[in-house]
């Protein structure tokens, strides 16, 4: 099983392009920002914001989390066709924190191409990014759904990208060496539940929100999927070090991320090598000799070896929460085995 079927895939294109249009009409402005008082230069707007943000878009990416609010609606009972406009919102939410991330981490590349700041600049890119954070609510406020639900829809948008901000917050404190100590798993996975699940719980509550699923099952399945979205950043950690990601093997060292495995090793190491590991980090170096040195220390001290536990762990625990608010259907099993896909993905 991949990450959706091609006719979903289509389907969540189609509803980004109707978000955000390859070229920018006066038709589109006023839908998402209301009549112009005098007059929109609409080439700025397309090659300032469109162009930028389509450039990014076009590269790619899993689609996992629109794919996961199609299968919560409908494992509720929804209909999943009802909810195709709205499968826009958490693929553009992730694609808006990836954007700025790089810039926040001075990223070179992104998905084999250079960063988007690298290609049209800092200004352009933050602008596009922060954008993308804010279209959500337009495709909320334009829709047809009860006012009740509306209310409820943004409840939900806003608190996850509080909480996406402020696990973003953490890991630039951690990796900027500001801690002045190894932070714990727990306080790990809390930041991964902030930073990565953050946007997948979003995804999931809406999905069983607008599919007509009870309080008990928004609940729980957004628990779930944020979840999926820290064993989802654990398995990028243990790829980071194992190789065959899109940022480049070893760029967590070169950031100083407190990934995991190194939480792990830091530790476990004894006190020599944990100093060495931690001076390796924070130097944020390019050096190949270095990372590597760093990631043999990881390696040796069982860091990758326990991430992949945990994080196999962490789904095991959560599908056994939610399983019980879920009718039987083909659809929830659909969904337990894209939570074990996202877990045991290779890239």
């Amino acid at each position: 099983m991949g990450f959706g079927s091609y006719r979903q895939r289509i389907w969540i294109e189609k509803a980004l392009h109707d978000v955000l249009p390859g070229r920018v009409t006066s038709g589109w402005v006023g839908r998402v920002a209301g009549p112009a008082r005098w007059k929109h230069d609409l080439d700025a707007l397309t090659n300032g914001l469109s162009r930028p943000v389509w450039n990014f878009l076009q590269r790619g990416g899993k689609r996992w989390r629109p794919v996961l609010m199609l299968l919560c609606c409908e494992a509720v009972g929804g209909n999943p066709k009802a909810i195709l406009p709205f499968t826009a919102i958490p693929e553009v939410l992730h694609n808006a924190t990836l954007i700025i991330d790089d810039i926040e981490d001075s990223s070179e590349l992104r998905r084999g191409k250079p960063a988007l700041h690298r290609i049209f600049g800092v200004d352009v890119a933050i602008n596009a990014g922060n954008a993308l954070f804010f279209l959500p609510f337009s495709i909320i406020c334009n829709s047809g759904l009860p006012v009740e639900m509306k209310a409820e829809a943004y409840g939900i948008i806003s608190r996850q990208a509080i909480k996406c901000h402020l696990g973003q917050t953490t890991d630039i404190w951690w990796h900027r060496g500001k801690a002045g100590r190894v932070p714990t798993w727990q306080e790990y996975f809390q930041m991964c539940a902030n930073k990565t699940g953050s946007v997948a719980a979003m995804a999931a509550m809406l999905g069983a929100l607008i599919g007509g699923g009870t309080e008990r099952q928004i609940r729980a399945l957004g628990r779930f999927a944020e979840t999926a979205g820290v064993a989802f950043q654990v398995q990028d950690d243990i790829l980071n070090i194992e190789g065959g990601i899109g940022k480049g093997f070893g760029d967590d060292i070169k950031e100083g991320k407190r990934s995991l495995p190194a939480i792990h090793a830091l530790n476990t190491a004894h006190a020599e090598e944990k100093k060495r590991l931690l001076e390796i980090l924070d130097m944020h170096t390019n050096d190949e000799m270095l990372i590597r040195e760093a990631i043999a220390i990881i390696r040796k001290n069982g860091g990758v070896e326990y991430a992949g536990k945990a994080a196999a762990g962490l789904m095991e625990k959560a599908w056994e929460n939610v399983e019980p608010v879920l009718p039987e259907s083909k659809t929830k099993q659909k969904l337990k085995e894209f939570a074990q896909l996202l877990v045991g993905r290779s890239a």
